[in-house]
C-alpha cells in the first residue's frame, strides 16, 4: 500500500485513519467536503484534497485514480434531534454512496479496501457476549441501523461479482478521540458533561473505543485481515455510572450521582424535541434515542477475540482516550471548562 484514497476524512475517524496512514508515509487523498475545514483539521499535513460529497461519487470518481488502497470512513448520521424524516438521505449516502464508490474505485485500479460498518448491524441477547455472527434482522433496526445493514450487503454482492477484490469490514463501537471537530454525538457529550449540562445519570451500557484505536484496525484489516470479514473495534463495555466516574477523573469536574430512569428520560425528550422546535437548535436528546437505549441495554457487550487474533489489535485504556480528547477539546478552544 502506497497510495490510500480515504472518505470522510475530516471526520472523528476519518482524519485519525489519515493520521495513521502518513505515520507509515503512506500518502493520502482526503475526500473531504470543505476544504477550508480539512486545512482547519489537517493544518501543514501533506495531505490532498478532494472536494466532493458522497451524494455524488461521480463527480470525485477521477481522483481515485492512482491509489492502490481504499478507506470508507464516510457515512451519514443524525447525532442530534432536527426533526423530519431523513431516510432516503442516508439510504442514498450510506447505501448507494457506498455501491457507487466501490465500483468507481474498481473502475480506477483499486482492489484493497476497507469498509466502516458499525456494531449497529450486530445484536444478541440481553447481557449476552456479541460476535461478529450475530446479525441484527432488518425488522429489528432503525432508520441508521438498517442503512449499515444495507450498506454491508452492498459489500457483499459486490465481493460476489468482482471475487478479485478485497473489502475487509471495522465495526467500531462509541468513537472519542482527538480531532472531533463536529463534534460527533461523544464529543458533544463530553463537552456537555464539562458543561455540566447533563441532567444526570442515564441508563444503559455502551462500549467506548478511541478513534485512533479503530483506525489501527482499519490499517490492520486491510494488511492482515480476510475479504469479506467483519472485525470488530468496539473498545471497553462500560455502563454510564462508570462512564460519568472515568470523565470526573480526567476533567476534575464532580459527576451527577442522580439516576435518571428512563420514564424521566422520555420526558426529558420531549421537553427537549420541544425546545429544537422552537429554536431550531439541536439537541442531543430525542424521543427516538431514548427508545433505542432502552432496546440496546444489556446489548453492548462485545467480543474482539477474532480481531485480537486475526489483526493483533489492542485497545488503549479509556482514561487516556478521554483525556487526550479533552484536551484537543480545550486546546481547540471548545470550552472553557
Amino acid at each position: 500500500m502506497e497510495y490510500a484514497f480515504v472518505t470522510g476524512a475530516t471526520g472523528l475517524l476519518g482524519n485519525n485513519v489519515v493520521r495513521a496512514l502518513l505515520k507509515r508515509n503512506i500518502k493520502v487523498k482526503a475526500l473531504v467536503r470543505s476544504v477550508e475545514k480539512a486545512k482547519k483539521q489537517f493544518g501543514s499535513l501533506p495531505v490532498e484534497f478532494v472536494e466532493g460529497d458522497m451524494l455524488n461519487v461521480e463527480a470525485f470518481a477521477h481522483a481515485l485514480q492512482g491509489c492502490d488502497a481504499l478507506f470508507h470512513t464516510a457515512a451519514y448520521f443524525r447525532d442530534s434531534y432536527k426533526g423530519g424524516k431523513h431516510w432516503q438521505k442516508l439510504y442514498d449516502t450510506n447505501v448507494t454512496g457506498t455501491e457507487r464508490l466501490l465500483q468507481a474505485a474498481y473502475d480506477a485500479g483499486i482492489r484493497r479496501a476497507v469498509h466502516t460498518s458499525s456494531i449497529a448491524v450486530l445484536k444478541g441477547n440481553r447481557d449476552q457476549v456479541i460476535d461478529e455472527t450475530m446479525s441484527r434482522s432488518e425488522l429489528e433496526a432503525d432508520d441508521y441501523y438498517l442503512s449499515k445493514i444495507l450498506s454491508e450487503q452492498k459489500v457483499q454482492q459486490f465481493l460476489t461479482q468482482h471475487p478479485d477484490m478485497f473489502i475487509a469490514m471495522v465495526l467500531p463501537g462509541w468513537m472519542f478521540g482527538p480531532g472531533d471537530i463536529g463534534p460527533t454525538s461523544s464529543g458533544q457529550f463530553l463537552l456537555d458533561f464539562v458543561g455540566q449540562k447533563l441532567p444526570g445519570v442515564l441508563p444503559g451500557s455502551f462500549s467506548v473505543v478511541d478513534a485512533r484505536d479503530v483506525a489501527e484496525h482499519q490499517i490492520a484489516a486491510i494488511t492482515r485481515g480476510r475479504s469479506g470479514e467483519r472485525y470488530l473495534a468496539a473498545g471497553n463495555h462500560m455502563d454510564m455510572k462508570s462512564i460519568f466516574q472515568a470523565l470526573s477523573s480526567v476533567s476534575g469536574i464532580k459527576a451527577p450521582e442522580r439516576k435518571v430512569p428512563l420514564f424521566m428520560l422520555r420526558i426529558i425528550a420531549l421537553i427537549y424535541e420541544g425546545y429544537y422546535r422552537i429554536t431550531k437548535k439541536p439537541v442531543l436528546i430525542s424521543t427516538s434515542t431514548v427508545k433505542l437505549m432502552e432496546q440496546e441495554q444489556g446489548r453492548t457487550h462485545f467480543s474482539h477475540n477474532k480481531s485480537s487474533r486475526e489483526l493483533e489489535c489492542k485497545f488503549r485504556p479509556v482514561a487516556e482516550t478521554l483525556t487526550d480528547t479533552l484536551d484537543w477539546y480545550r486546546n481547540n478552544n471548545y470550552t472553557d471548562a
